[in-house]
């Protein structure tokens, strides 16, 4: 298996990219492609005594920048590190790809370079996130801020593929973000999104409020990619929040700096699981071939954990049986 990582996506690019390479090399001894200048990726490796052993270096010349139009990845930036990397992906040099730069570029690049599945109308952004217990996958959480009832059904029957192949859980619940739970409740997209669900063979649980999701409403969490970008921000800004809150209290006096070393082990776990780290990234659901957004501010374990989840991702098959769901559906 070889899975391709755009050296130049993300703040921490190329220093934590590279050294998350190398962590899940060390890890999952699989084989790493670095795509990116060769020149800047040795010299950094050579500042920072990093070896590169079992990893190979695929050369591009440009970076695609957060600034810079999406569309750009198919004119200006055709050598950017991103483009070649999917390029390598479309011609087969590598079985996944792995950035963590711009989002817009990347779902152009994904599209026109490497194409969706037969069928698929929209391609979506689907990261896994943790939540009271266990992890749910949001979908689409920014690729399509306009959707149709169709997209959104196909959404909820490629995140419960997902949830069940890659994440082990069996018949995930889908469940459509409302403004209530009742039936009736919603805009016209919403209910007729419902209508679709209801009729299908998802383990449909039917209409969520955002305010349940935390509390395991639903596996899978489908909505149109404005309001799934709105819920992911949000969440990642509270889990924020409340860690610092958890550190000033427990830091307040004696006797709370007491308390809080006995309980240390529990706060670890507790951070551990909120961390979106430790979950890498969003499959780009749709895609022809496996292809994964990491966060723009990644470090070394998020790219780890996303080479995990790419590994995954390839090895369940989970674009095979996508594919031969929507043949399926057809019939």
């Amino acid at each position: 298996m070889k899975i391709a990582v755009d050296a130049f996506g993300g703040d921490n690019s190329p220093l934590e990219i590279i050294k998350g390479a190398k962590m899940a090399y060390a890890e999952y001894k699989i084989d790493i492609i670095l795509v990116g200048d060769e020149k800047i990726i040795e010299k950094v490796c050579k500042e920072n005594n990093i070896g590169l052993e079992g990893i190979k270096i695929k050369h591009a010349p440009d970076i695609i920048g957060m600034e810079d139009p999406p569309t750009d990845i198919t004119r200006s930036k055709k050598e950017s590190s991103m483009a070649v990397g999917l390029k390598m992906l479309k011609e087969d040099e590598t079985d996944g790809f792995i950035s963590a730069g711009n989002s817009g570029a990347l779902t152009v690049g994904s599209t026109l370079i490497v194409k969706r599945i037969k069928g698929i109308k929209r391609c979506a952004f689907a990261p896994v996130i943790p939540k009271q217990k266990g992890f749910f996958m949001l979908i689409d959480s920014g690729a399509n801020l306009e959707c149709r009832p169709e997209m959104l059904e196909q959404f909820g029957m490629m995140g419960s593929i997902y949830m069940e192949k890659v994440m082990g859980i069996q018949r995930p619940r889908v469940g459509l973000v409302n403004v209530g739970t009742e039936e009736h409740k919603g805009d016209t997209l919403r209910k007729e999104t419902f209508e679709l669900f209801s009729k299908s063979s998802l383990n449909f649980i039917g209409n969520i409020e955002s305010r349940d999701i935390p509390k395991d409403a639903a596996d899978g969490v489908v909505c149109d990619g404005f309001t799934g970008n709105i819920i992911l921000k949000m969440y990642e800004g509270m889990a924020s929040v409340l860690m610092r809150k958890f550190k000033e209290v427990l830091s307040k006096n004696i006797k709370t700096k007491l308390a809080a070393s006995l309980i240390i082990p529990e706060l670890k776990n507790m951070k551990k699981d909120m961390d979106y780290n430790e979950y890498g990234g969003a499959a780009i659901m749709g895609i022809s071939k496996p292809v994964f957004k990491a966060h723009g501010s990644s470090k070394a374990k998020t790219i780890k954990s996303a080479i995990r989840l790419t590994k995954d991702y390839i090895q369940n098959d989970v674009i095979k049986i996508i594919s031969q769901s929507i043949d399926h559906t057809k019939e």
